[in-house]
């Protein structure tokens, strides 16, 4: 009985573990390994040619390219005034990439979970709402002439076509 209490216990820890594990930023040129061409929808492609792909820049316009309010959106992986990935790799987050929205990608970025949906949820992916665009689409904004979620998503549509 010890035993089996014991190993219950064990297996509780272990998913609890599991489960708090901090995701990862990774940044958006280990998305392009898989999500690029016409075989996946130009995902890639149709970011980089967003505005959100260029956020950073149209901050540096204004001078506010240093601005710590402002980098919370412009950017990935900004919070509490530092970049979670570190300072150094900063530039390979100094846009609005994939995991603003999506989640960080550290657990979820292999093309085995990336196939299973559940398990893909279950690693830190995030599959955006209304909401999720509303963290920086708001009257928060100095620059902000409100938002049309419907309009928004047909300027972002990056669907992979069903096979």
């Amino acid at each position: 009985m010890k035993k089996i209490v014991l190993v219950i216990m064990l297996s509780a820890f272990t998913f609890i573990l599991i489960g708090a594990e901090k995701f990862t930023y990774v940044g958006t040129k280990i998305c392009a390994m898989c999500h690029k061409g016409p075989s996946k929808g130009m995902v890639w492609e149709k970011w980089q040619a967003s505005s959100h792909a260029k956020s950073l820049a149209s901050l540096a316009a204004k001078c506010e390219d240093k601005n710590p309010v402002c980098l919370g959106c412009h950017t990935t992986a900004f919070k509490n005034g530092g970049y979670e990935i570190g300072a150094a790799n900063a530039a390979n987050f100094a846009h609005v990439g994939c995991e603003v929205c999506h989640g960080p990608g550290s657990a979820y970025k292999s093309i085995s979970i990336m196939k299973d949906k559940k398990q893909a949820l279950l690693n830190g992916l995030i599959i955006p709402n209304e909401n999720t665009c509303r963290q920086c689409h708001n009257s928060k904004s100095p620059t902000f002439k409100g938002f049309n979620y419907q309009e928004a998503l047909k300027k972002i549509d990056h669907k992979i076509a069903a096979k």
